[in-house]
């Protein structure tokens, strides 16, 4: 027995849905939809040779995550990238780390974090370099110090806040050197905490967190500069 979605009084296979909202998002985040366009559902389901019905509600599903807008009688626009949210975003989840490292003060160090030492306290020759791969790890990196503080509630906030700042934070490793960086950093916040320094290790996690929101600014910046380039040239 199949599961189905309906909108419109038609019905259209969840997957589908699915697929249609995923290929939308990475348009969204890969800027081939570019902040301030404006667009119809005709034009996409065209693009993507699916009927209005998934294309409708993959957009419903992005507008209630922040990226499009729906305008009367205009169509769709994606929403323009608002850095100063970002930055209110990102203090917000320096907080929620922070309150997890003070948790993980009173908790079992070693066994809290020693799957993040094995991960990030490596030679150099057995570091990842795939930018995509090292993203991932980034994100588990980080979703794994709120988890070993263990509080459920801090962690599902966090995953939230982390999903709105993806769009942006998915570019910190297209440049070598924040790859090594993020590794430095990475073992020194984890050498801290096993050492038991607490409030030295939410410095460094502040001051890591910090220039990563200022890197990845500066490479949004420059790609979007790019892709509008691009896009006035075709």
């Amino acid at each position: 027995m199949h599961n189905y979605a309906t909108e419109s009084d038609a019905l259209v296979p969840l997957n589908r849905a699915e697929d249609t909202y995923r290929r939308l998002k990475e348009d969204l985040f890969n800027f081939r939809l570019l902040p301030g366009d404006h667009f119809s559902e005709n034009e996409i389901a065209a693009r993507m040779e699916v009927s209005r019905t998934p294309v409708r509600e993959a957009l419903f599903r992005l507008q209630r995550e922040g990226y499009v807008s729906v305008l009367p009688r205009m169509g769709w626009q994606v929403r323009p990238l608002d850095f100063e949210k970002f930055d209110q975003i990102y203090e917000v989840r320096i907080l929620l780390e922070e309150s997890s490292l003070q948790r993980l003060s009173r908790k079992d160090k070693v066994s809290s974090i020693g799957a993040l030492m094995q991960t990030w306290c490596c030679p150099p020759d057995l570091r990842e370099s795939n930018a995509k791969t090292v993203w991932m790890l980034d994100e588990d990196f980080h979703a794994g110090l709120v988890a070993a503080g263990g509080n459920p509630e801090i962690w599902r906030i966090h995953h939230d806040v982390m999903e709105r700042l993806r769009i942006i934070r998915r570019l910190d490793f297209t440049k070598p050197q924040r790859v090594s960086a993020t590794y430095e950093e990475h073992a020194a916040i984890l050498e801290q905490i096993h050492r038991g320094r607490i409030g030295e290790a939410q410095r460094l996690l502040r001051s890591h967190i910090d220039a990563s929101r200022l890197e990845v600014r500066k490479i949004t910046l420059s790609m979007l500069y790019e892709a509008r380039l691009e896009k006035s040239n075709t």
